[in-house]
């Protein structure tokens, strides 16, 4: 099957590029698991002779992916941290990057440790206004990265807006796209000019493997970045490209349970008076709500709370918990329950964390598939077991 894009998403996750094996006429394509491939000759090169290089897990997890973001071509790498590095490979020495300043902790720590090493000017402009970017324009500037929603404030940034300016000022659009996943926000419909995964969450959902996706349209973009890729070695194996595959086949039907129990998760942590400020595209009272409904096809299954009290009582909670799981990462079929000061953004400086918004009293929920009764069950028990002395409970019948 060609990555024809009139398919349906649910289709396509499970059919392009993916017709049964040709000698074995298996229907599940079998794990390729080897370093190097033989040639039949020096007159014709194979269509994979190493590993390194390429290989057939990979080539149909590029395709299955490209298709789903309704894109020309992908490239996997062995992180998402490495996909975001491919996108800084396209800068030069002596250019400079724009970052928005919500942003995830990593590419953060890139901003602030490596990026200097590599003679690349790096600084912050904020998501939410398109001034704000138009301002922080340098005459070397090259690049803006960004991602919405974002990590762990799930604050939404305007796609459009930004990529427009982009287009209007030259500049390549970068959006790490993790928290919405494919199934909910295509962004190069909008505008942008790549995408990045870490295909570890949503993506794979099973939060056994760690990967990572660059996607775009450019002909000659996709080549840097595969040169860049093939030079570094910083690729999936063989056997997490098969699992990553295995996953995405049931991406549309685990978002759509993730993105229903998150809607239910929000609603009752949002009615909840030991909870501060709740953060969810999906709540009316998000402040962007209107353009999260503009740009996302549903609103994804990411929480964020603050608790009304202190730093202790949030942590009461995080360790109270049954279901949802102490843990970093996200986007898996289980409910996980982070500590962002100590785990997504814990390399930043208190200060830092604070000017971004990032409390002592801030938890992020990753909100599972299992039963939403029992989902809103746990969290209810936490927050009273984490007020010494509560017996207030408001759990919220579904």
């Amino acid at each position: 099957m060609t990555n024809n894009r009139y398919v349906k998403f649910t289709t396509r996750a499970i059919r392009v590029a993916q017709d049964p094996d040709k000698e074995a006429n298996a229907v599940i394509q079998p794990i390729f698991q080897s370093a190097t491939f033989a040639w039949n000759s020096l007159d014709e090169m194979p269509a994979h002779d190493y590993t390194r290089v390429s290989n057939p897990n990979r080539s149909t997890l590029e395709a299955v992916l490209a298709s789903l973001e309704n894109a020309n071509h992908a490239v996997c790498f062995g992180s998402g941290m490495a996909a975001v590095m491919a996108a800084f490979s396209l800068v030069k020495c002596g250019e400079h990057i724009l970052m928005a300043s919500d942003i995830y902790g990593g590419t953060q720590r890139v901003k602030d440790k490596l990026l200097p090493t590599m003679a690349i000017e790096a600084s912050e402009f904020d998501g939410h206004s398109v001034a704000s970017l138009e301002a922080a324009i340098q005459p070397n500037t090259k690049m803006v990265i960004f991602e919405t929603p974002t990590n762990p404030n799930l604050s939404v940034m305007d796609i459009r807006a930004i990529a427009n300016c982009c287009k209007k000022n030259g500049l390549r659009c970068v959006i790490d796209n993790t928290f919405a996943s494919p199934y909910v926000q295509n962004p190069l419909d909008l505008g942008c000019d790549i995408v990045i995964h870490s295909t570890t969450k949503y993506i794979s959902g099973h939060s056994d493997i760690i990967g990572g996706a660059f996607i775009c349209n450019d002909p000659d973009i996709q080549y840097r970045v595969f040169e860049y890729s093939k030079t570094v070695g910083a690729v999936p194996s063989p056997f997490d490209c098969w699992l990553t595959l295995r996953g995405v086949k049931t991406l549309a039907l685990r978002m759509e349970r993730h993105c229903h129990n998150a809607a239910l998760v929000a609603n009752y942590l949002a009615q909840n008076p030991r909870v501060k400020t709740t953060y969810y595209p999906g709540l009316t009272s998000h402040p962007e709500h209107a353009i999260a409904k503009s740009q996302m096809s549903a609103f994804g299954g990411m929480v964020s709370l603050e608790v009304d009290g202190e730093a202790i009582h949030a942590k009461r909670i995080a360790e109270a918990t049954r279901i949802f799981m102490l843990a970093e990462s996200l986007g898996g079929v289980e409910s996980i329950i982070g500590y962002p000061t100590l785990m997504s953004h814990g390399a930043m400086t208190e200060a830092e964390r604070q000017a971004k918004g990032i409390r002592p009293t801030h938890l992020r929920l990753s909100v599972g598939i299992e039963d939403s009764e029992d989902l809103l069950e746990d969290l209810d028990q936490a927050i009273a077991r984490a007020f010494i002395g509560s017996t207030e409970r408001v759990l919220v019948t579904v």
